[in-house]
């Protein structure tokens, strides 16, 4: 972990600074009354499909185990059932705080009430779950991941781009969606079809590629969802000798996105420090669990309440910083991210 405590030199700009005063919400507004002995925190994972997810784990158990809780770790391996059954269980198990990665968040309103009638505080973690009234939303700038997007195929002369985005259920997808439209229409760039990935599964992005394969050759440049997804578009497009040809862009930084990235055949990613989320994640997630309040001034609608919003910006990565940004920070070692290359 040691590479993650570079990474945040990077973003020191959007560090979160908080105290033990001031009201997040009216459910943390009480007096500490929790024993820091035995503090335990549930947290709930979507799946482990993505690459990024076991980063976030480790550096959350690591920073709340410093702190002397211990963290209940659930995978609900992308089943929305199953990830309900788990929150409940780690409800009725009585942990102090609940942290959660969400499937689909828009079915886990009565979830999310069973926590609260315990007097259990709700995370929402990088994925807002709506009409929820969770106790903290912390997640990246999802709408700044986007126009990102967006201006890296702008700049590289895009005039009708393939958006192959993650699934409906994801409210990040539509966020990030927003931010690249918007600076796709101002320049005025034609957005010729759009598809979305069920469950994530990257595979369905490759898949696309080669049943549209007509309007693949219309478009001169591929918005990918994640960079996950981005690398089964590469491959597929490696078929018909388009790698390299057809700009594409993805999200988090992944290991075959950064050597693809230096091979050519991905124009851009967006890195997102998951070590300083979850870190920050854990530090307000043990606050809550102790029944502290937090002062955080920036909120964001859940769709029914103002919901206290802790971001971080996300950092554009090419061929141009990848190495001052991603192996520098200790993200990626420079002998994987170039290995095809040297």
């Amino acid at each position: 972990m040691k590479g993650f405590t570079k990474i945040i030199s990077l973003v020191a700009a959007s560090t979160l600074l908080f105290s033990g005063c001031g009201n997040i919400s009216a459910k943390a507004d009480k007096p500490q009354t929790k024993d820091k002995d035995g503090i335990e925190i549930g947290l709930c994972f979507d799946s482990f499909v993505i690459e990024r997810w076991e980063k976030d784990r480790d550096v959350f158990v690591d920073t709340a185990s410093g702190l002397g809780a211990t963290v209940n770790v659930q995978n609900a391996n992308g089943d929305v059932d199953k990830q309900i059954e788990q929150i409940e269980y780690l409800v009725d198990k009585g942990v102090d705080c609940l942290v959660i990665i969400p499937v689909d968040g828009s079915v886990l309103g009565d979830a999310v009430a069973l926590a609260h009638e315990k007097d259990i505080p709700v995370v929402s973690y990088d994925r807002l779950i709506p009409n929820a009234d969770t106790d903290l939303y912390i997640s990246f700038d999802n709408n700044m991941v986007g126009q990102m997007l967006g201006e890296a195929l702008v700049d590289a002369g895009a005039t009708k781009v393939v958006k192959i985005c993650g699934p409906h259920t994801d409210n990040n997808v539509s966020l990030v969606s927003d931010g690249f439209d918007s600076v796709i229409k101002e320049h005025n760039v034609e957005i010729i079809d759009s598809y979305y990935c069920d469950g994530w599964k990257a595979e369905l992005g490759g898949a696309y590629v080669y049943d549209n394969m007509d309007t693949i050759r219309q478009a001169d440049a591929i918005m990918c969802g994640n960079d996950d997804v981005a690398t089964s578009v590469i491959r597929a497009l490696a078929v018909s000798q388009l790698a390299g040809v057809v700009p594409v862009v993805g999200q988090d930084a992944d290991l075959p996105a950064c050597q693809h990235i230096v091979e050519g055949t991905q124009l851009m990613t967006v890195y997102k420090p998951v070590g300083e989320l979850a870190k920050q994640a854990a530090e307000l997630s043990y606050k809550l669990a102790l029944g502290q309040a937090l002062s955080v001034e920036t909120t964001i609608s859940d769709g029914s309440h103002e919901v206290p919003y802790v971001t971080i910006n996300p950092v554009a990565v090419t061929k141009d910083n990848i190495d001052d940004v991603i192996i520098a920070g200790g993200f990626h070692s420079h002998e994987d991210v170039y290995m095809n290359v040297e």
